[in-house]
């Protein structure tokens, strides 16, 4: 144990701090998480579709219904298909990332969203927006007690300090 082991560890998806990693080259800077939540915790950004080496810009993904359960594939191209490499990828991120104390996830993102992710039938019609990014799926299979959390939540003043008590409480366990 350290004296000063420095701020909580959280991982994010790079996008929310102004990376352009993102499908269209852009990138979703959130203004209350590179001001507020930056002085708080010490970010570990990571871009999964960028990681399993889809360039920026890239073809859109989708999750998509499919007789062999939820797939991740390209939204003009249905042949790419990258279920598999998200998976993989975020059970190698999920060992490198075992000091976490939480994680902030692009909201309705293919690969990091959370909750409520639009789904798509093989046809191409609009299912629900029922799905979990497959990236994010795994961390919190992997790591179920973890803080997780969205840009969008964060919004929210009570689910913000829930997060933010949440990683310092993981953070404390860890070092106590």
């Amino acid at each position: 144990m350290t004296d000063n082991p420095g701020p909580p560890p959280v991982g994010i998806s790079s996008c929310l701090l102004g990376e352009q990693v993102r499908y269209d080259g852009g990138h979703r800077y959130d203004l209350l998480i590179n001001t507020q939540l930056a002085d708080l915790f010490e970010f570990q950004p990571c871009c999964p579709e960028v990681a399993i080496g889809l360039g920026v810009p890239r073809e859109p993904i989708q999750l998509v219904h499919t007789g062999q359960g939820i797939r991740i594939r390209g939204v003009n191209n249905p042949n790419i298909d990258v279920t598999r490499k998200l998976e993989d990828y975020g059970n190698r991120i999920a060992r490198e990332f075992a000091d976490i104390c939480g994680y902030i996830f692009k909201a309705r993102s293919p690969s990091c969203g959370i909750e409520g992710v639009t789904t798509w039938t093989e046809q191409g019609k609009q299912a629900k927006p029922d799905g979990t990014g497959a990236f994010a799926a795994v961390l919190i299979k992997v790591h179920p007690d973890l803080p997780v959390t969205d840009e969008i939540r964060l919004q929210d003043p009570g689910l913000r300090e829930q997060f933010i008590a949440d990683v310092f409480a993981c953070y404390n366990s860890q070092h106590s």
